[in-house]
């Protein structure tokens, strides 16, 4: 399943984020000069997305077009449930989950995936 490419199955993709950031113990994000990649919410106009990948190469796919000048750093999973998901709450950002290349899927609240990390792990 690992070097299976993402689908336009948002729910499989969500899926597979847990086992395969615990199975590597991090997350992936896209960094620029500027911070991180952040997008606007689908479901919500005016609240921004910042997307996170189980797998590096799934990253680096959107290292391209407005973000060809970001690369795909690697986040690990405890500072992830421990200060970022949190921090996203704080801030009103919601947590996009393995997108796929039409930067399309799964937005969660930070504390919803922060509760399903804690139950899983």
């Amino acid at each position: 399943m690992q070097n299976e490419p993402l689908s336009d199955n948002f729910d499989d993709n969500c899926s597979r984020f847990l086992p395969e950031a615990a199975d590597q113990g991090c997350v992936w994000a896209l960094r620029g000069e500027e911070g991180f990649a952040l997008c606007e919410s689908m479901k919500r106009p005016q609240t921004g997305v910042i997307p996170f990948w189980s797998q590096r190469v799934f990253a680096e796919v959107h290292c391209a077009d407005d973000w060809a000048g970001y690369e795909a750093v690697a986040i690990d999973l405890e500072e992830f449930i421990d200060d970022w998901l949190t921090g996203m709450h704080e801030d009103v950002l919601l947590v996009g989950l393995n997108w796929n290349g039409e930067l399309e899927g799964v937005e969660l609240e930070p504390l919803d995936l922060l509760e399903q990390l804690e139950r899983a792990l």
